[in-house]
């Protein structure tokens, strides 16, 4: 047990695949687990002072900090695409799991910061509100083309749209049917209805951020509101994986990139 001193876990739904090694990078353990015992072997054969790692996906964050519970607290995660290039033969769950072990201990590697329970749920909330947002544009689109095939035209925005429906509906002598006037009164209600899960979504997001004694000073930078300090704080966490503020900008792709080749430098942002 205690010449493990990395471990990588390729995560998945139900089965678990792990591969560890010693200190002279000789592989000790390789195990294939479900869902409910992969932990246990974990605890029962890996010290708390070795590293774990495992890509940075769907579940990862919430197994990082189960193990964290268990005083394990060189959990790392890695970006997919950082572990790809260590991936040898064909592609199976065994060998991602022995490629996020290679990754894990290369000394420049990158790792994805473990985020809280409440940075999740600021990160849902604005997740489903963003595919809201998208979804009302997509309805709106549906309409306007729906409408102008009876030669009607609303002007551009969203706001324009709300208030020509009613109008169209209204008006007796236009060109829609009766039986369109009718499809077109359920997608006014969907489009209404999107807009107030939006708006619930907004409040909450606002009023959750207003909670937060870090907000106050991203507030007051000039262009920042809520929503925005909301997403940032996400990003930022507590902000000890960045070097300075040139780093974090980085992360955000507000510095420029450089791809460059003999001597000669192109520079575009992100």
């Amino acid at each position: 047990m205690s010449n493990i001193i990395r471990v990588g876990v390729d995560l998945a739904k139900n089965i678990f695949h792990i591969h560890a090694v010693n200190e002279d990078e000789k592989i000790v353990w390789q195990g294939k687990y479900n869902r409910k015992s992969w932990i246990k072997a974990i605890a029962k054969r890996v010290p708390t002072t070795a590293v774990i790692a495992f890509e940075a996906c769907a579940s990862a964050h919430f197994w990082a900090r189960e193990l964290g519970a268990l005083g394990y607290d060189q959990v790392k995660l890695i970006a997919p695409q950082y572990v790809k290039p260590y991936v040898k033969t064909n592609k199976n769950d065994k060998v991602d799991a022995e490629a996020v072990c290679e990754a894990s201990g290369r000394p420049q590697m990158r790792f994805v910061t473990k985020k809280t329970v409440e940075q999740q749920d600021e990160q849902a909330f604005h997740r489903v509100r963003e595919d809201l947002v998208r979804q009302r544009t997509a309805k709106a689109n549906q309409i306007r083309g729906l409408v102008g095939e009876y030669g009607m035209v609303a002007p551009w925005g969203i706001s324009n749209l709300r208030q020509a429906i009613p109008i169209w509906l209204e008006d007796g002598e236009n060109a829609l049917t009766f039986d369109f006037r009718h499809l077109l009164g359920l997608l006014y209600e969907d489009l209404i209805h999107l807009d107030e899960s939006i708006e619930s979504l907004t409040d909450i997001i606002k009023q959750r951020t207003a909670l937060k004694p870090e907000s106050k000073r991203l507030l007051s930078v000039a262009g920042i509101g809520p929503l925005v300090c909301s997403a940032l704080l996400i990003q930022l966490g507590d902000g000890k994986q960045y070097k300075n503020g040139r780093d974090f900008a980085a992360s955000l792709g507000l510095t420029p990139r450089q791809n460059s080749t003999g001597g000669k430098y192109i520079t575009w942002y992100k």
